[in-house]
């Protein structure tokens, strides 16, 4: 396994040199405009930019995660979504170009990933997030940025009708990542990869060997699927490109985000079931607690609520530790 981190485009001095002295080798980022200051990777010279800055401070850069630039038009099927689709070719053979492997994405419409809370107390006064329904049942985004399922659907199919081609073409591996919270409707949004159903749904329409998924343990966990057999069907099927390691308390309803080590999954347990089935891709240490010192940033999606560094690097040691009390490669 490859231990990645999700890192800032733009270089962040004391996240970019703690991660490397944990022994972080590849990072994974967010290039959208806003956060890198330079143009979106659909622009080769800012992805290799991007990509030359991180080799300089010792890092591999294996993939992009998230949206790069907006992608309202594409999801809702916008008139302007086949230029945005072009600029998205242009994305993915610049990453073939620069020897960025892996594309993780999501199809989350108008509402990305949401918590309602990001000041809970947690172990030892450290400061996490929760997700509560309840707090949100009555809040709907404007009527315009409304979409039924079956029109996600349709607008899901229209974009990976155009993507996978060129992706097998670069040699890219599409990683999907799930619905987070798994509820639809959600504040009068349909979604749709709320489920493991709903992803096979995807591998049989699209058996192309590109066309897999961001296995993000915790979220498949609050839909209510056993995770050990639905990663073990798609670890064999070779579906599972990207591991996302965090853990919850509760279900999709309401849960809140806790220490890797102080949750219900059984994370030893669990990493030996990915590597007994021959996982070999990145793994990411998903969203921690703020701890001692750090602030809890405002929610606004992207590299914030839960993406402070000291509990990521403390992640970073639990996992090492179980990988090698087990035996389990790490790069």
């Amino acid at each position: 396994m490859k231990l990645a981190m999700l890192l800032p485009p733009k270089f962040d001095e004391r996240k970019w040199t703690l991660a490397r002295q944990v022994g972080v080798n590849y990072a994974i980022t967010k290039a959208m405009p806003s956060l890198s200051g330079r143009n979106a990777p659909y622009d080769l010279e800012a992805l290799r930019a991007i990509r030359d800055e991180f080799k300089e401070a010792g890092f591999i850069l294996y993939g992009l995660e998230g949206d790069q630039f907006d992608m309202s038009p594409i999801k809702l099927g916008l008139s302007s979504r086949d230029e945005l689709i072009e600029k998205y070719h242009q994305m993915i053979r610049n990453m073939a170009q620069l020897e960025i492997p892996l594309l993780c994405y999501n199809f989350m419409a108008s509402v990305g990933w949401y918590r309602t809370r990001i000041d809970i107390p947690e172990r030892g006064g450290a400061i996490t997030s929760e997700f509560d329904l309840e707090a949100i049942k009555d809040k709907l985004v404007p009527e315009e940025q409304r979409i039924s399922e079956e029109k996600l659907w349709e607008n899901l199919y229209y974009f990976l009708d155009a993507i996978v081609p060129v992706a097998e073409e670069e040699g890219i591996q599409l990683a999907l990542h799930p619905d987070d919270p798994p509820i639809s409707p959600f504040m009068g949004v349909g979604r749709i990869l709320t489920s493991a159903a709903s992803f096979d749904r995807l591998f049989d329409r699209y058996p192309s060997e590109v066309n897999g998924l961001a296995f993000c343990q915790a979220t498949f966990k609050t839909m209510g699927e056993d995770v050990k057999a639905v990663s073990a069907d798609w670890l064999e099927r070779k579906r599972l490109f990207f591991l996302h390691l965090r853990d919850v308390k509760g279900d999709k309803n309401k849960f809140r985000e806790t220490f890797h080590d102080n949750g219900p999954t059984p994370m030893v347990e669990m990493l030996q079931h990915y590597h007994a089935h021959g996982f070999e891709g990145p793994i990411r240490l998903d969203h921690a607690p703020s701890m001692y010192g750090e602030i809890q940033k405002d929610f606004s999606g992207g590299i914030s609520v839960g993406y402070e560094i000291l509990g990521k690097l403390f992640a970073v040691g639990y996992l090492k530790g179980i990988c090698e009390s087990c035996d389990i490669p790490l790069e």
